[in-house]
This record gives C-alpha cells, structure tokens and sequence, in this order.
C-alpha cells in the first residue's frame, strides 16, 4: 500500500486539550446567557461541559487520518468486478449553521489490482463526516480517499442526506432529501457501469 495520498481537509489536527476545552466551555455559558438563559441555573449548571464533550465526538474527524483508519487492510487480488457497499450511515455537521445532517452512503470501487477491508469504508466515511461539513465537499472526500488508497480502475460515490438547517428553521421543509454522486474512471466514462452502480445503490 502506497503512503503517498492526496487527501483533502485538515488530518493532523489533535483532540482539543484541557485548556481548550475550558475556553470551549466559557464560550458555551456565555451563548447561553446570550439567547437569555441562566447558566447557572441547575438544569444548565453542566451543559457547557456536556456541550463541549459532545463537539469533541461529533467533530473527531479532524484528528483521523485515513492512513491510520486503513492501517495495513490493503490487499492484492484479482477480482475485477464492481464491490459496492450501501447505507452506509453517517452523522455530520454543516458548517454554514452548525446543525447537523445525516443520512447514508454508497460507495463502490471496481479493483485494479487491489481490495480494501469491507469494514474500512464505513470508517474512511467517519473520517470526512465527523468534521464540519457540506454534502457536497464530502461525497468528494470520501472518492478521493478511495481513490488514492486503491488507484482503482473506478470509484462511485453516492451520499443521500437529510439537514436540519432545512427542516428545523428557513424553509422548513421536512420530506426533502439532498442526494450528491462522485464517479471516477470506468463509473463516469462508461455509461454501463454508472447505470449498474445508480440502480444498485437506489434499489429499495
């Protein structure tokens, strides 16, 4: 497995220490007193910690690498046909209101050599998820993670989401899905294959 990959965002970052997540609470009780909340008060007494422990989870995508998800799970074969994993599920943040949306993904590879751990995709998913997000920016991460680790001869990429930023204020439209692809090599130029991958990914 080549350690040479061209992945996008911030990987080595570390987890928020002691000091930063006292200031990350500080910043949490002064919100509150903001909206008109009493921080003091005994149900918010130790929301900023739980607040603050919550964005360090839902936000842990910055300190993961996805050379160190993949680890050593890389292997030679000669399968040639389409691997598609689906509903995938997935958690993130948007990064315009800080609300979350979530929903699943499917991703599919045809292999050039190489296979990757089924149990890999879904963590080279978390890595681009747990961070703040745009769908669209992610369906993205996530092909040219793929991309890179396996060179293989095509990558399909499909994220179906739902955003609270929609359903819980501006439009408040509750049934609306936002669905993004990303296809490389033989899943954008061979018409077949892209057909193959968006019928299997949208069977219900």
């Amino acid at each position: 497995m080549t350690t040479a990959m061209r992945i996008p965002g911030p990987l080595h970052l570390e987890p928020a220490g002691h000091d930063e997540r006292e200031e990350l609470e500080t910043l949490i009780a002064r919100q509150l007193e903001l909206i008109g909340e009493d921080p003091t008060r005994e149900g918010l007494q130790r929301t900023p910690h739980r607040v603050a422990e919550a964005m360090s989870w839902m936000t842990r995508g910055y300190g993961m690498r996805v050379e160190d998800v993949v680890n050593d799970a890389v292997f030679g074969d000669t399968h040639e046909n389409m691997v598609l994993v689906r509903d995938i599920e997935f958690y993130s943040m948007c990064e315009h209101h800080m609300l979350p949306f979530f929903g699943k993904v499917h991703v599919a590879y045809i292999p050039d050599g190489k296979i990757i751990g089924l149990s890999k995709l879904p963590r080279i998913v978390e890595v681009f998820a747990r961070r703040l997000q745009v769908q669209e920016r992610l369906t993205e991460e996530i092909a040219e993670a793929l991309q890179s680790v396996l060179a293989p001869k095509g990558v399909g990429i499909v994220v179906e989401a739902v955003h609270l930023c929609m359903m819980m204020r501006g439009v408040e439209k509750q049934n609306s899905r936002t669905i993004t692809s990303a296809l490389r090599g033989q899943f954008r130029d061979c018409p077949m294959t892209r057909s193959e991958f968006l019928g299997l990914a949208h069977r219900s």
